[in-house]
């Protein structure tokens, strides 16, 4: 028998491991997708049904594109504490590094830890001299962390679906490392 094999790769931090993501994370990713706090910038809240959905389009991207978010583990006891990755859907203007950090997760730098990462993959990888991430207005927590990762507010897109983002600029990897 033949088919497709997909391989997602592991990068690993000083605290965290981001890795491809499995069915015991399933729990953790539909209580994140089904809290309207957490999701309010997203288009949350979800059901668990659209939570299983999404967490099988996140596995898909890697193979229709060649990368995508990982989930973000912590490195020692495994736990999931968000997703993170180069991410790249159709309607999207140009590639992104994107983000969501689970709500035990946020606080602890882990978010910028896992997102540094990633981009770094997309810039020595993927070979990717720019990237951007899209923020919905009033998510005033995305908007610092991309201000600490040294991006900058270009513009904004309007999504057919999602409405309007900000767009913001990451420096390039000659800046990054």
């Amino acid at each position: 028998m033949t088919g497709t094999t997909l391989h997602i790769p592991t990068v690993e931090t000083d605290r965290l491991r981001l890795r491809a993501a499995k069915w015991s994370d399933y729990p953790a990713y539909a209580a994140f997708r089904g809290d309207a706090g957490q999701t309010r910038f997203l288009g949350g809240p979800f059901s668990e049904i659209q939570a299983f959905d999404q967490l099988g389009e996140i596995l898909g991207h890697w193979h229709l594109r060649g990368y995508g978010r990982w989930m973000v583990a912590d490195k020692t006891t495994d736990e999931p504490l968000g997703i993170v990755g180069p991410y790249f859907p159709k309607g999207w203007p140009e590639p992104e590094i994107a983000w969501s950090l689970f709500a035990s997760a946020q606080g602890r730098g882990f978010a910028t830890e896992a997102t540094v990462a990633a981009r770094n993959w997309a810039y020595e990888t993927l070979g990717w001299s720019t990237a951007i991430s899209l923020i919905t207005d009033g998510n005033t927590r995305s908007v610092a962390l991309a201000e600490r990762l040294g991006c900058t507010r270009e513009d904004d897109f309007n999504h057919a679906e999602i409405g309007r983002m900000q767009v913001w600029r990451h420096p390039g990897p000659e800046a990054t490392t």
